[in-house]
């Protein structure tokens, strides 16, 4: 069964391309069979992923071509299968929602092309969670690049689409180059492609080996991750897309470095040595903290978003990091604690950041800009995509009882459990990682105070503003899918956590959840008789009650007094636009405190008709530095065409020094392989 649903979603997936390109001219035919056959293949994959989950054994598919060496099979197993689930929740909703959002399209673009390349992204991910061997997993892992790409670039008359489609299919590439010498290292040592042949392959061999590797395919599938300081290409491609495509970009496809760490470091390794963990964990720590405070200084809503994920792929690395380094140490139930932290966080965020794109996808629909300053009082005009965009911004910020609360505080956990495993000073890593975690959610949380409360609350800033109208039903409904995906992962963590111990069996060689889960709620120190526990239900009746309680007086005092009259504003003649709390200012007082990090910069023109002291207009214009660009790519870039201008010599034109070339070249290879 598993095998047929699988099989059944790649063809309609597949059918679902040729068909959309087939019907280019009809836009709305092609817009109704690309979004009908992504949401036909989603539920497809979710079904055969849900009960590949729970299988007692893998199942392997092999698809009828290829050759011994080269062949195209697929292995679901439980890890595979959880990323598939969350491809499958996260593409429903997408799909759902793009059946509306891709309407105003309709004579002005090529759904037809959207279609193909929407689908087969959808497939390729698939495909990329599945794959059974290195050839298969990196013929789909560029189909994926590629399918994204051309994604990224569907509004290519923009400069800003062409350019962040450009940087990101050279950090794309530049990332497949790192996995295909890892691979081919550990393949010169198996003898084989297969996945099956690398199990623990790697901790045998030399330690210089074992870190090449490590430190070849973390960059290799960081940079997919969006690691920090390979995280370059995200905060520029992810807000130039369609959004429902930001959404599928934010929510899984950089969810496919997370998967191919996973398969790395806790199917290919055996025990670490600790100094891989520690790397890993503090490459998360700086990931999420400096994604947040980037993040707190972008006004453009979509831009804000996808530096929160570069935040939530460090949260979910510190999970990572902290398993390896307890792996290391010794404590396999520890481990377990730390990877469903981090495996429950890559669900979660694709959850609530889908969301959170949707609804920004949706108001940018109905405003036609990204500008959170020229947004404002939406929440009148657009109340349901207020509220789920509410939802989404509460999840991330790790406030319960919603599901971002409940990976992370499963975060805490383990960080703080750390502390007691050994004597060493790696131990200060832990509660060093889980003071700067607690920062992190500190500042997510007053991020997402701005993020909402500029676009949606006070009044209209602009005429788009003004006159924006509530998405449409299949937009409110995608929306709407994952705002109660976010509620019921956080109140049903005590049942949702069970659904790990096939994958730490798999992995770790234990199982977790009896231990985190009491009849009482989740433990707040597992694994000990002693302890306090926390119950996300009760949680939530207690949120109830205290608004219920808060909210009643409320409801009688504004039923006996139904007199309307204006807010107070003051004194003032009558509040305007002009009077509002602005995203720069809310952002500011964190502007100073970081200064040393943002080494902002700022300018001040004013025009003066009549007197110096009177001035007719003033223009401000402030932004912050790009560190990364600036000191570290940029360079790296002046030195690179400064080394293409020096090899630009050996181009002669001349067919007789080509051929010269390839001769040297291939007699250093025989020397070589007679070396060998």
């Amino acid at each position: 069964m598993i095998s047929g649903l699988f099989l059944s979603g790649i063809i309609v997936w597949l059918a679902g391309a040729m068909a959309s390109l087939a019907l280019w001219r009809k836009p709305v035919a092609a817009r109704r069979a690309a979004c009908a056959a992504a949401l036909a293949g989603s539920l497809l994959d979710l079904s055969a992923s849900a009960f590949a989950i729970f299988s007692s054994s893998p199942t392997v598919i092999g698809l009828p071509f290829g050759n011994p060496v080269f062949s195209w099979a697929v292995r679901i197993d439980p890890l595979s299968a959880y990323f598939n689930v969350t491809l499958g929740v996260l593409a429903t909703a997408v799909s759902l929602y793009s059946f509306g959002y891709l309407r105003e399209m309709e004579g002005r673009r090529n759904l037809g092309a959207f279609g193909f390349f929407f689908n087969l992204l959808l497939m390729s991910l698939a495909l990329v969670f599945t794959a059974s061997n290195v050839f298969f997993f990196l013929v789909a892992w560029e189909v994926m690049a590629l399918s994204a790409f051309c994604l990224v670039i569907f509004e290519h008359e923009k400069e800003e689409a062409r350019n962040a489609g450009v940087l990101f299919l050279v950090m794309s590439h530049a990332g497949t180059g790192l996995l295909l010498i890892a691979f081919l290292l550990l393949t010169s040592v198996s003898g084989s492609l297969d996945f099956l042949s690398f199990h623990l392959l790697a901790s045998s061999l030399s330690p210089l080996e074992q870190g090449a590797v490590f430190l070849l395919f973390l960059c290799g599938f960081g940079v997919k991750a969006g690691l920090v300081p390979v995280h370059i290409w995200l905060p520029e491609a992810h807000p130039v897309a369609p959004s429902n495509v930001s959404a599928l970009m934010s929510g899984i496809v950089i969810k496919t470095g997370i998967y191919g760490m996973a398969r790395v470091f806790f199917d290919f390794y055996g025990a670490p040595p600790i100094w891989m963990g520690t790397v890993v964990l503090a490459l998360g720590v700086v990931s999420a903290l400096l994604g947040v405070l980037y993040a707190l200084m972008e006004h453009d809503l979509k831009r804000l978003l996808a530096w929160h994920s570069i935040e939530n792929i460090g949260i979910i690395l510190m999970g990572f990091g902290a398993a390896l380094m307890f792996r290391a140490l010794g404590q396999p139930n520890l481990a377990a604690l730390a990877l469903i932290a981090g495996l429950y966080h890559t669900f979660n965020h694709a959850t609530f950041k889908g969301l959170l794109f949707l609804g920004a996808g949706s108001v940018v629909h109905s405003t036609h800009t990204r500008n959170m300053e020229k947004m404002g009082g939406l929440i009148r005009r657009m109340p349901v995509t207020a509220i789920c965009f509410l939802v989404g911004a509460v999840a991330i910020s790790g406030l319960p009882p919603l599901n971002g609360f409940v990976s992370e505080w499963l975060t805490y956990q383990a960080l703080l459990a750390g502390f007691g495993t050994t004597q060493s000073l790696t131990r200060l890593m832990f509660p060093i990682a889980g003071s700067l975690l607690a920062l992190t959610a500190a500042l997510a949380a007053a991020c997402f105070v701005k993020a909402f409360a500029i676009p949606f609350l006070a009044l209209p800033r602009s005429e788009q503003a003004a006159d924006a109208r509530e998405a449409s039903p299949s937009m409110r409904a995608g929306m709407a899918m994952l705002a109660v995906g976010c509620v019921a992962l956080g109140l049903g963590a005590t049942w949702l956590v069970r659904v790990f111990d096939p994958i730490t069996q798999q992995t770790l060689g234990v199982s977790a959840s009896s231990a985190m889960v009491t009849a009482r709620g989740l433990a707040l120190t597992p694994g000990t008789a002693h302890g306090g526990t926390i119950s996300t239900v009760g949680m939530a009746l207690l949120f109830l009650f205290a608004g219920a309680a808060f909210a009643l007086p409320l409801a009688i005092r504004w039923r006996r007094r139904s007199v309307k009259a204006p807010a107070w504003d003051c004194g003032l003649p009558g509040l305007t636009a002009d009077n509002e709390y602005t995203a720069t200012a809310f952002s500011k007082p964190l502007r100073l405190i970081f200064s040393a990090l943002y080494r902002p910069r700022r300018e001040i023109e004013a025009e003066y008709e009549v007197s110096p002291y009177y001035p007719s207009a003033i223009r401000f214009e402030s932004e912050i530095e790009p560190t990364f660009e600036k000191h570290l790519y940029e360079p790296l870039r002046q030195r690179i065409m400064a080394a293409a201008k020096r090899m630009r010599a050996i181009q002669a034109g001349s067919i007789n020094a080509y051929l010269a070339y390839i001769f040297i070249t291939l007699i250093l290879l025989l020397l070589f392989g007679v070396r060998g």
